[in-house]
């Protein structure tokens, strides 16, 4: 974990989701909506996320699926 985050940045809450009435996923950063997940994703995501053994697993979770942000295209965003 430590060679993935070495800035620390999903020590945060960076990354938050939804789940609306027929199960699909809106995941956030930063507040602002940037993936959605349907049907298998969803069911998969909400899998990992049970798995996740603590709040920067889940974070980690979250950061891959909404995939830009493993490249770390996320440095010049402002948030």
């Amino acid at each position: 974990m430590e060679n993935i985050d070495k800035k620390s940045r999903l020590d945060e809450e960076v990354f938050s989701y939804r789940v609306s009435k027929n199960n699909t996923i809106f995941i956030d950063w930063y507040g602002k909506q940037v993936t959605i997940l349907k049907e298998k994703e969803a069911k998969k995501f909400l899998v990992k996320m049970e798995q996740a053994s603590n709040h920067k697993e889940k974070q980690l979770v979250m950061a891959k699926v909404t995939g830009n942000f493993k490249r770390g295209n996320e440095k010049g965003a402002s948030h």
